[in-house]
């Protein structure tokens, strides 16, 4: 048996719609997983869903995760179709950067809902017995911007940094019910989101940028590899660890 493999596990993810929350998608199904997908936005969430390895088990829920009151009871259905979930990885994501003067309490509100918040309270959900099986694993994607100074992030970056240790804490809490927790910290990764800030900042400022990465800019099925090593039982030793994936980003 292949302890790489993920088959006849389901991973739930969310964020699947685009970046690097659609290529765990794709790499997951194409390493055997079923898969319960979560997105805003069903248009781009049903292009991941035809991404996919055939025949791949798949079910989807467009829900905002930041207020969806009824998510426990969405998820529940799921389950009771594919069946009790393996795996939780937290891809959705909100970057923004903007200098410390034009941050406001509204916008670490925001930037906190999404990237902490809501993948915390997913892992409560997901951390129950009638929704997990004995063996799961609970993997964050953070940032190298959560260890690393960056200018403009306050927000970001502290919630990146709020990410890594809160899953270490949950990795203490939950190793008694059989369930790893991980982060993951990719440095930029070519995805939409990267191209937008590319064209924001400027030819010169992207320039540096690329510099600062030794191995060049990832790809998100770089962040999708890790996720699925952390994912399946070739892992299994590891919990409470933040595994960095940044082309050499963050040694400098």
């Amino acid at each position: 048996m292949n302890p790489f493999s993920l088959k006849d596990k389901i991973i739930l993810i969310t964020g699947a719609s685009s970046g690097i929350g659609r290529s765990c998608s794709v790499e997951c199904s194409k390493s055997g997983a079923g898969l319960i997908l979560i997105a805003r936005n069903e248009e781009e969430l049903q292009k991941t869903v035809s991404m996919l390895a055939p025949d791949t088990k798949v079910e989807t829920i467009i829900a905002d995760i930041t207020n969806a009151e009824n998510l426990e009871g969405l998820i529940a259905e799921k389950v009771a179709v594919l069946g009790k979930v393996s795996g939780f990885v937290h891809c959705a994501g909100i970057e923004k950067t903007l200098p410390l003067k034009k941050h406001t309490p509204q916008l670490y509100t925001d930037i906190f809902a999404v990237n902490v918040i809501s993948g915390f309270e997913i892992a409560k959900i997901l951390s129950l017995k009638k929704y997990k099986n004995e063996i799961s694993s609970f993997v964050f994607i953070s940032s190298v911007a959560g260890m690393v100074g960056e200018i403009g992030k306050a927000a970001y970056s502290a919630s990146k940094g709020a990410v890594v240790s809160g899953a270490r804490s949950l990795a203490m809490e939950l190793s008694r019910s059989g369930v790893r927790v991980n982060s993951v910290s990719p440095a930029m990764v070519n995805t939409p989101i990267l191209e937008k800030m590319f064209e924001n900042i400027g030819e010169d400022a992207a320039e540096e940028i690329l510099k600062k990465h030794p191995l060049g800019i990832g790809q998100p099925e770089d962040v999708a590899n890790a996720c699925i090593f952390l994912l399946s039982d070739a892992s299994k030793w590891i919990t409470g660890s933040n595994l960095v994936v940044d082309g050499g980003y963050s040694a400098h």
